[in-house]
């Protein structure tokens, strides 16, 4: 069942959620996946599916890459589930299979003094919502939590994100328009520092991932943040929109490479058709998914947990 809000902040003896509100979830979660499931495996629903036939075969990768799965992830998962041999139920079987390359399960490392969580994503992403339910998320386990706004161009961007630290009862960093994005950072950073506040989340600007110079501030704000406090940041989340499809693959392999991601934040799940973005990012990209957003409401942000979305993606 989903991993909970402990498991994913490293958290020993949290208390499970209850079954009732377990199952409530996957159901949220298998109706917000419907559109990509549909994408996914409509055409393989709707013919029985016969091992020896290799034109079967080849209609699963089709419908594999059509689905958003990727070329690389898509052999890889065409060869496990043919070294199978007998497929009893193909959707189940390829579930199984799904939920065997996310590898293991994800955690975001909180565990400093304070813990430092970048920020990264293009425009429209979900990224300031993330952040604001995220930094709730944190506030409900105890953990104080400082926001900086480092976003210092788009317009309205540091007022959403206040608001948003208000409602997460944490403490907020801001600047005048047009500031130094790493100077927000340090500052918030040396803020935590002298009230003993646990995590600092850092926005930064919804950048292009095909403008060098952006990605270049983004490498100062790295760099200023590591010589605030050596080791930080400790976690760099990429939020990526579910409904760019493969484009979210190149924006996770271009800020990969810039801003030393960690972990993605995938969001939109809910109305997009292109869920299985998700596999390529973590298999050929080696990038865990570590949040996914199926919503608009606080608790539409959960812990990403492989089996569940394995299940709600394939076999409903």
């Amino acid at each position: 069942m989903p991993r909970s809000w402990s498991e994913l902040f490293g958290e020993n003896g949290g208390a499970p959620d209850p079954e009732e509100r377990r199952g409530g979830m996957f159901a949220r979660l298998r109706d917000s996946l419907s559109k990509s499931r549909r994408a996914l495996t409509g055409e393989l629903a709707a013919a029985t599916f016969d091992p020896g036939n290799a034109a079967d075969w080849e209609r699963l990768e089709e419908a594999l890459i059509m689905g958003d799965v990727g070329v690389r992830a898509t052999a890889e998962l065409v060869q496990r589930l043919e070294a199978r041999g007998e497929l009893a139920n193909l959707n189940e079987a390829l579930a199984e299979e799904v939920a065997q390359l996310f590898g293991e399960p994800p955690v975001l490392d909180v565990a400093h003094a304070p813990a430092v969580v970048l920020v990264v994503g293009v425009n429209g992403t979900g990224k300031t919502t993330t952040i604001g339910k995220l930094a709730a998320k944190l506030s409900e386990h105890n953990h104080s939590v400082v926001v900086a706004a480092a976003d210092t161009f788009r317009a309205a961007a540091e007022e959403q994100l206040e608001i948003w630290a208000q409602r997460a009862g944490a403490d907020f960093v801001g600047s005048e328009r047009g500031g130094d994005p790493a100077a927000v950072a340090y500052d918030a950073i040396e803020a935590a520092q002298a009230r003993g506040r646990d995590v600092v989340i850092v926005d930064t600007a919804g950048r292009l991932h095909t403008q060098t110079n952006l990605m270049e501030e983004l490498a100062k704000v790295r760099r200023v943040i590591e010589n605030k406090l050596p080791g930080a940041p400790h976690e760099t989340l990429l939020v990526v929109d579910a409904t760019t499809g493969q484009n979210g693959v190149q924006q996770a392999r271009l800020f990969k490479d810039a801003a030393g991601v960690t972990g993605v934040a995938l969001t939109k799940l809910d109305g997009s058709a292109k869920g299985g973005v998700a596999i390529p990012i973590a298999y050929e990209l080696g990038l865990p998914v570590k949040l996914i957003g199926v919503g608009e409401q606080l608790d539409d942000l959960r812990p990403f947990d492989a089996q569940d979305f394995a299940r709600a993606l394939v076999a409903g």
